[in-house]
Parts: C-alpha cells; sequence; structure tokens
C-alpha cells in the first residue's frame, strides 16, 4: 500500500526553516502537487529583521496554495493583491503566464507569534499553463469540514470524502487538512490514481508502521488506506490525477525547457511586473556556481 516514505529535508530561508518534502529525487510530483515545503512551526519575537520576510519573486506554470495551523502572512502581488491570510484559509495563486509575489510577515513582526503551515505548488494542465495570472482568497467558510469519531477535516481544495470545496482549481484533485485526537481511526478511499499523505504533527500508524511529523507517505493506487493516531497528529492528504513531467528550474514550472529559459531571461531583464504595493526590492535570479578552479 505505501510505495514511498519521503523524509522533510530541513532549509534555512534566512530567518525560519522549512521542510521541503517534494518535488524529491524518487518522486518529483503526486497528482498535480510539484512543490511540498512545511513552514516551522517556528515562534517569532516581537520586532524581528526584514530580512526574515520573502522579498518578491516570479512565478510561471503553476499556482501556490498557502495554508496555514497558526500565525500571519501578507501576500502581496503583480495582479495588485494585498491579502493577509490567517490560520484556516487558503491563499490560492495562480501564475500562468507569470506573476510576481511577496510574502511578509507584518502582523508577527509587530505583535510576535508562533508560526506553522504548509505551501504547496500545483501545476497547471499544459492548456492552461500560459493563463492570465490571478489571486483568491477563500474564507474557511468556503471549505467544508466533518468532525467525527475522533476526527476533524477540512477540505482545502477540489474533491474528496463527497465535498467539494469552493477554490477554482484546474485540474481533478484533492487537498484535505485532518486533526486527529489520539486513537482516532481515518481512512483514505481510493478515489484518485497518486495520494500522499504529511504528517505535519505528532504519530500515526498506517499498515503496520509508525510515521512521525515531517514524513509524506506515497500510496500504491487501487486501496483504502486505514489511519490509526497514536498521538494527536496533523495529517495533510494530496493528490489526484497525474498531468505528466515537469520541469521545475527555481521559481517556475513548465512542460517547455525552453520557456522556463524565457521566463529567467525575462526576470534576469526586469520584464517581470513587481507588485505595485511592493517594488523595492526583490530575489535575483540565482545564477549557477562557478566552476571549480582546476588549480585550486
Amino acid at each position: 500500500m505505501i510505495d514511498l516514505v519521503i523524509d522533510q529535508r530541513r532549509k534555512d530561508l534566512g530567518g525560519f526553516e522549512v521542510g521541503r518534502v517534494l518535488p524529491y529525487a524518487k518522486r518529483r510530483m503526486v497528482g498535480p502537487f510539484v512543490f511540498f515545503d512545511h513552514m516551522g512551526p517556528v515562534d517569532f519575537q516581537a520586532g524581528f529583521p526584514r530580512s526574515v520576510d520573502v522579498r518578491p519573486h516570479p512565478h510561471i506554470g503553476l499556482s501556490t496554495v498557502t495554508y496555514l495551523f497558526d500565525g500571519q502572512i501578507t501576500h502581496r502581488d503583480s495582479v495588485g493583491a494585498i491579502q493577509e491570510i490567517n490560520p484556516g484559509e487558503v491563499n490560492w495563486m495562480t501564475a500562468g503566464s507569470g506573476i510576481t509575489h511577496s510574502e511578509r510577515f507584518e502582523t508577527l513582526r509587530e505583535q510576535g507569534g508562533h508560526m506553522h503551515g504548509i505551501q504547496a505548488w500545483v501545476a497547471l494542465p499544459t492548456e492552461l499553463e500560459e493563463i492570465a495570472p490571478s489571486f483568491a482568497n477563500h474564507k474557511p467558510d468556503d471549505l467544508p469540514t466533518y468532525e467525527g469519531g475522533g476526527m476533524w477535516a477540512r477540505l482545502i481544495a477540489g474533491k474528496a470524502f463527497g465535498a467539494e470545496a469552493k477554490v477554482a482549481t484546474r485540474s481533478p484533485l484533492f487537498y484535505v487538512h485532518w486533526r486527529l485526537d489520539a486513537g482516532a481511526k481515518a481512512q483514505l478511499p481510493a478515489e484518485y490514481p497518486e495520494r500522499a499523505a504529511y504528517v505535519a504533527a505528532g504519530q500515526v500508524e498506517v499498515d503496520g508502521r509508525t510515521f512521525q511529523a515531517g514524513q509524506m507517505l506515497v500510496f500504491a493506487p487501487g486501496h483504502t488506506i486505514t489511519f490509526t493516531a497514536l498521538t494527536d497528529a496533523i495529517v495533510m492528504l494530496l493528490g489526484g490525477e497525474p498531468l505528466g513531467p515537469r520541469f521545475i528550474e527555481w521559481n517556475f514550472v513548465s512542460t517547455s525547457k525552453e520557456r522556463i529559459e524565457q521566463a529567467k531571461a525575462d526576470w534576469r531583464a526586469g520584464r517581470m511586473k513587481l507588485p505595485d504595493a511592493d517594488d523595492q526590492e526583490f530575489i535575483p535570479l540565482p545564477e549557477p556556481a562557478p566552476p571549480a578552479n582546476p588549480m585550486s
């Protein structure tokens, strides 16, 4: 039932750590999900430096999905959106032909507090890779919930468990937040060909094995998966219909290497519009490391 277990790789973003899960060498995508980062958990003291913020940067060919358990992030982008995301909300930004955005921790900088969440990228279908960029914030009322048997669940996006979230997705997918009490059991049906579960907190048992925070389980198709919470736990379920392989370089996702090279050239030359409300700085395109000096 379990095809692969992926352990998060901790990465310092210059003030807080994320756990990088996807892409992974042995599994680049799960359904349309091409990127999965576990942000925090981290406790910020009031007054931390602005260098912790994520400065404006570009994307093409994907949608970014930000979901928080705790904390606040202020989003600004080149289509004019300025939106603070709070716990239980979804920020769904579609890059399409190209968008730039920043992520600022303004409320946390002022007040201090706990930050914990997930950022995922969802690839766009080939025929929609160049659609116009857009942004939407969805409040908890847009996201169906269920509670019973020691389990609380929220459908973040897509269709699953007989429900549908009011989030405009571009291909068949599901994305679910589970909170499980210790001892609770829950099942993931064999509804989609590609499925995974990420343990964001606590410990769960699946197929007689114990898994803990920071591990993603990728499942074989065609089987119902039973989870037993060994402690109070948070589990994120994700997957959907596969879209085919994608090239991923820096913040760009595409079916075409040439399109990524064009996006890199556009960003390097300053041809991608910055957010109006946040156009005083940006993240430069990472340049390849120079070749090693053979005489050194």
